[in-house]
């Protein structure tokens, strides 16, 4: 696929977060704390874990999830210092290895609510890196966050994402497999929950690359699709062209705080993650605001558990620090206190469909995997590789546990009069 100059190619030959990465700071005594914890959290999972040195740990037999903890002493200091980043970190860094990271991680996910005791818990909120400011969801914050991530480099995702170059949950049927199949499904389902058909006037919050809009185009709605990506409008515009489209969508640069006007239908797909719990207010607002009377919106969000999101509120974990900067997942409750409190709307249906996904994130990691030396001749290194690895791994291990799951609702407006 031809696209714009990469990011990564502007940036080649300078150093970039991953690889930034410094050497296992040095803390004993707390190393000697998460050493002991680690130890009684892990025996107890259906995993082994084998330390450099001889011991195995867990409660896993022959054929479990096998962990290799290759530099025990970097890897217990990296949990000791803040274990939310350290644990992400080691594995960039090569201390620990799985030959399967998802399967690994997948009893941790399960559990993750008592691998540490609460007391601990609680106490970790005043050791633990909280989320910097910087990173807040302003109109100015939030653009610098996308940018971090969709800026990465359209190359880069061209080579795990299918042909639709669709970068969130695939709905796959019943025994099915075929990633790009699954993904029109998806697109499909969420159009028709906003009741997207010809004439439409829709408002799309996340454009992606374009697929929705695109889908949406050739029901014959009239799109406005929002993205703060440069990379992404440039790669979306390109391929509605190719595609004849382009006098039916446009793709505006732009916050959806920016947006005046009404339209018959708004979707949007995986964007609430992004915004920040602090401005779900603002979002949920400005569906409301922009839909006419009568109107509906489709959502899809991911979720996590509402205690899990209550207790994890405002910590700064490995997502943040290198995949995606000032991000809250809400739970299914904080969203609909959020449009039950700020919003005029109703809610027509929800589906969850978690399982998909898992298998979603599985072939993304198999497709980045085999297509590596594509990547690598981008100018990204082995650390991204393991990062990025490790990302999608943690991802799919949510889902697979259940820990994660992922929406689709449908709202209405009510008609006026």
């Amino acid at each position: 696929m031809t696209t714009t100059t990469t990011a990564a190619q502007e940036s080649a030959g300078t150093a970039r977060p991953w690889d930034l990465l410094d050497a296992a700071p040095h803390s004993p005594v707390r190393a000697a704390v998460a050493e002991r914890l680690f130890r009684h959290a892990v025996r107890a999972l259906p995993v082994r874990v084998a330390l450099a040195g001889g011991d195995v740990l867990g409660a896993g037999g022959p054929d479990s999830p096998l962990m290799r903890v290759e530099d025990p002493k970097a890897f217990f200091h990296r949990l000791g210092v803040d274990a939310k980043i350290g644990f992400g970190e080691s594995y960039m860094a090569g201390e620990w290895t799985s030959s399967d990271p998802a399967e690994l991680l997948t009893p941790f996910a399960a559990r993750i609510a008592t691998l540490v005791p609460a007391p601990l818990q609680r106490a970790r909120r005043w050791v633990e890196a909280r989320q910097p400011s910087t990173e807040r969801g302003t109109v100015t914050g939030a653009r610098e966050n996308i940018h971090r991530h969709y800026d990465l480099s359209n190359d880069v995702f061209a080579t795990f994402l299918d042909e639709t170059m669709t970068y969130s949950a695939a709905l796959f049927p019943p025994g099915g497999d075929d990633l790009g199949a699954a993904q029109v499904r998806k697109i499909d389902r969420i159009l028709d929950l906003a009741s997207v058909g010809q004439d439409t006037e829709l408002l799309e919050i996340g454009t992606g690359w374009g697929s929705l809009a695109a889908r949406a185009a050739r029901r014959g709605a009239r799109v406005t699709t929002l993205t703060l990506s440069a990379e992404q409008q440039q790669l979306a515009q390109k391929s509605l062209a190719e595609d004849g489209l382009a006098d039916r969508v446009e793709v505006r640069l732009a916050d959806y705080r920016e947006i005046t006007g009404r339209f018959d239908a708004v979707v949007s797909v995986e964007m609430i993650e992004a915004v920040g719990r602090e401005f779900w207010p603002d979002y949920v607002g400005a569906l409301d605001r922009l839909v006419a009377p009568g109107g509906r919106i489709g959502l899809q969000a991911i979720t996590m558990p509402h205690d899990r999101m209550l207790a994890t509120d405002g910590a700064y974990t490995w997502i943040h620090k290198y995949i995606f900067p000032g991000g809250q997942l809400p739970s299914v409750e904080a969203l609909e206190a959020a449009f039950d409190q700020h919003t005029g709307l109703r809610r027509t249906e929800r589906h969850s469909f978690g399982p998909s996904y898992a298998t979603t994130l599985q072939h993304w990691r198999q497709r980045f995997l085999e297509r590596w030396d594509e990547v690598r001749a981008l100018g990204f290194s082995e650390r991204f590789r393991r990062m990025w690895e490790f990302y999608l791994a943690y991802s799919e291990a949510g889902f697979r546990s259940g820990y994660l799951d992922v929406w689709q609702l449908g709202y209405r407006k009510p008609a006026q009069g």
